[in-house]
């Protein structure tokens, strides 16, 4: 099952079945034709719509899709979601991070960022060599860089701080 927002205005509950979808327990039996990886002509309820995937996000399972010339921002939220919101941890990525720590003992072979920077959510913030692999460290959220308290060639154990946020 998924919950689905166009627009952050319309909801809808969303179920695939053996016969189709399941649309707000309504069922739906479009005929739907992909024309490319973006491009797709669907046929519903004797109406023609063509739909162009404009972006998609997979992690943050976002989509820009244009329908027939409209644009519409729709996000997923899938069973996994679900039961977070219901379990009352939606909000983890709300928090706010004040620093960041190793997640395993290693050696830092490169810092990205810089103090006073301000990366966002996803931007690689350091490199860390654990076991002959390494792993790029990203920054958990939208944040500016306090301080730095690591550099190149230092060794670091597991829960060490490692920079300030």
């Amino acid at each position: 099952m998924y919950k689905i927002k166009v627009n952050n205005r319309h909801d809808f509950e969303i179920d695939k079945q053996a016969d189709g979808l399941l649309v707000n327990n309504v069922t739906v039996n479009a005929d739907i034709a992909t024309l490319n990886p973006t491009l797709y002509h669907i046929i519903n309820n004797h109406a023609s719509y063509n739909a162009e995937v404009v972006s998609f996000d997979r992690a943050a399972k976002t989509a820009e899709i244009k329908v027939n010339n409209n644009t519409y921002i729709v996000s997923a939220k899938d069973e996994f979601d679900i039961l977070l919101d219901k379990m009352g941890m939606n909000n983890a990525a709300t928090l706010r991070i004040s620093d960041i720590k190793a997640p395993m003992p290693g050696l830092v072979l490169k810092v990205f960022a810089e103090e006073g920077a301000e990366v966002k959510k996803g931007d690689n913030l350091f490199v860390l060599e654990a076991m002959k692999m390494e792993n790029i460290i990203k920054s958990p959220a939208d944040v500016v860089v306090k301080a730095i308290k690591i550099k190149p060639g230092d060794k670091v154990e597991k829960g060490q701080i490692l920079m300030i946020f």
